[in-house]
Parts: structure tokens; sequence; C-alpha cells
């Protein structure tokens, strides 16, 4: 027990953070919003989806203006980029909803060029990973994990977000519990950023 205390205590920054206070906040709302709001609110571009997008925006927005190693954290701001694209499918549930039919889409195959869309995104994630290796970022990633402490309540949220939001969709089935899941891994990811691009004490 005493060395997996030692081992958490030389890994773990165990301090509450002020911006946990908003992932404490989504996640006491997950069972709430199951019971009380309808499942429509869970649809593509419905508010909910909305907030989720927008906290994304604030996570890439932090990325783009970190005080601490800025390449590395372009490919952070490039990582959100993918997860933007993948929560709009490729833009497909904005441009392409079909009319008086509630969270229904055209199909690539019946938009335009729609065979161009999955490529492109394809190219996008390959530079991604191109400019991860290009740049020489996984020993800028291999400092952090060697020389940061992890802030553990950031990552416990995090960790919690990923397992409830697999479980919504996978067992439950449940499309509310999945994207206000989801919503807490993009609130918990994008306060992860914070602390590692605004804190001296995480670089």
């Amino acid at each position: 027990m005493k060395k997996i205390l030692s081992f958490l205590g030389g890994h773990f920054d165990f301090k509450f953070y002020k911006i946990n206070w908003v992932n404490l906040f989504v996640f006491l709302l997950i069972i709430p919003a199951c019971k009380f709001l309808p499942e429509s609110a869970a649809y593509e571009n419905s508010w909910f989806e909305n907030i989720q997008l927008i906290v994304l925006f604030v996570g890439m927005y932090l990325a783009l203006s970190t005080k601490f190693n800025k390449t590395f954290f372009k490919f952070v701001a490039l990582v959100i980029g993918i997860l933007l694209i993948r929560e709009t499918n490729c833009l497909r549930t904005i441009f392409f909803c079909v009319p008086n039919q509630p969270n229904t889409f055209y199909t690539w195959k019946e938009i335009k060029y729609g065979w161009l869309f999955h490529p492109l995104y394809g190219c996008y994630m390959a530079w991604t990973g191109v400019y991860f290796l290009w740049k020489k970022l996984y020993i800028e990633l291999w400092n952090y994990l060697k020389n940061v402490k992890f802030p553990f309540w950031n990552c416990l949220f995090l960790l919690i977000a990923i397992i409830f939001a697999w479980a919504g969709e996978e067992v439950f089935h449940n499309m509310m519990f999945e994207e206000s899941s989801e919503l807490l891994v993009y609130t918990a990811l994008s306060s992860l950023i914070y602390l590692y691009s605004r804190k001296p004490e995480f670089n």
C-alpha cells in the first residue's frame, strides 16, 4: 500500500483546481439530464450538441494561445480539429439535413461530391500524424509523461467520462447518457489543456 501511495504521490497532483468545478458541474448534470430532458435534446444540431462544439472550440483556442510549448499545442489543436469534424460527421450533420425530418441527414451517396469528404478527413488525420512525427513531438510527450505530474481530478473526470460515453452507446443505448458523457469528455479535455497551457507547474 505504501508503494502504491508513493507512486500516486510521485505521479499525480491532487490539488482540486478551480477549472474542475466545471467538470464537477457537468458530471452532476448527467443523471438529471437523462431523467428530465427529452431524447430530442441530444439530437444532432441540438443545443446540447452545440454546447459540445463550443467546448471543443474553447479547447482549440486554449491550445493555440498557449504560453508554453507552442509547437506541441498546435498538434493538440489539430487533434481537436479531428474531434470537431467527427462531431459534425465531416459537416454532414450541419449542411445536409433532410427537410422536415428531425435528426435525419442525407447519406454521402446522396450528396454531390460526397465521396470526397471521407478521403479528405483521412488526409487531415494523416497530416496530424505526420506533424507529430515531423516535429518530433513524441519527445515532448515523453517529457510530459516523465517529468510533469498529472492533475488527478482532471484525469479522473476524463476517465469516467470516456467509460460513461462508451456505456451510453454500447450498453445502455441511451442517446442522452452518451451525449452528456461526451460533454464531460470535452470539458475534462479542455480543462487539461487549460492547465498544461497556462500553469507553469505543468511545464
